[in-house]
């Protein structure tokens, strides 16, 4: 369903003070079908959201906060598009019991809303179940609050379903000793790796390797600018997706 040919989609920004906030204002307000009625700040009210009738709200805050204002948006039946990362297995939980209850409100949780990164975790699934050997190597700026990032850990989630699928046993690996943890995290029984310098913005390699090949699958963001397809994908779909959604790659049709 578009939008184009009705009264544009009102959404609405919270964290709109933010980098990716801020892009994601200048994304709605260039999109013919979409209308921004409302950027929300740090200490802004939510009630904004309802008296400007915004059907869509994009969260894009802190983890410390997501999940009220999600929880909110859902008791006032607007849909949410949600980047913000922290969720635990409990917190999506409870939002999804809250869901059941909330007569056709959708939310999307996106770790990653790069359509490429989102392809990157789908391919490395598959990939997995073809290989014997699997390694994640995630690169960031040196902002970044956490690691390894949410888009490490789903990818080596995707790797470990990949392998269980294919009836792998565990990534061979002889290291018996390593006091200074060279060989990284380990995530779902698979390495990752995280770097954070000055000049990088998003990147991911994940490494396949069997006898004789080497197979790699790169994704590279330079720029928030890269995210903003996603998220407004995410904005035009929510509304067919009642419940919870966790993953862009739910909306993509990728099965």
């Amino acid at each position: 369903m578009t939008h184009s040919a009705q009264a544009p989609l009102r959404v609405a920004v919270i964290g709109a003070g933010g980098r990716m906030g801020s892009e994601a204002c200048r994304a709605v307000e260039e999109a013919s079908d979409l209308e921004l009625v409302a950027r929300l700040g740090r200490d802004d009210d939510l009630s904004v959201i309802v008296q400007e009738r915004a059907r869509v709200a994009i969260d894009l805050t802190v983890p410390a906060v997501t999940g009220q204002n999600v929880q909110w948006l859902v008791e006032h039946g607007i849909h949410a598009v949600v980047g913000t990362t922290g969720w635990t297995a409990q917190s999506l939980e409870g939002l999804r019991s809250q869901l059941a209850g909330a007569d056709g409100v959708g939310v999307l949780i996106a770790p990653n809303f790069a359509i490429g990164a989102v392809l990157a975790m789908r391919f490395a699934e598959i990939a997995a179940r073809h290989f014997e050997s699997a390694e994640i190597i995630e690169m960031h700026h040196p902002d970044k609050l956490d690691a390894p990032s949410g888009t490490a850990r789903h990818t080596a989630a995707a790797i470990a379903r990949g392998r269980a699928a294919a009836g792998l046993g565990p990534v061979p690996d002889a290291t018996e000793k390593d006091p200074d943890g060279a060989r990284g995290a380990v995530v779902d029984g698979i390495h990752v790796h995280a770097v954070r310098q000055r000049g990088l913005v998003a990147h991911e390699v994940v490494q396949f390797g069997g006898p004789g090949e080497q197979f790699q699958i790169r994704h590279d963001s330079f720029d928030r600018a890269g995210f903003m397809p996603g998220v407004l994908l995410g904005v035009r779909q929510v509304a067919e997706h009642p419940g919870l959604t966790v993953g862009l790659d739910g909306y993509l049709e990728l099965d």
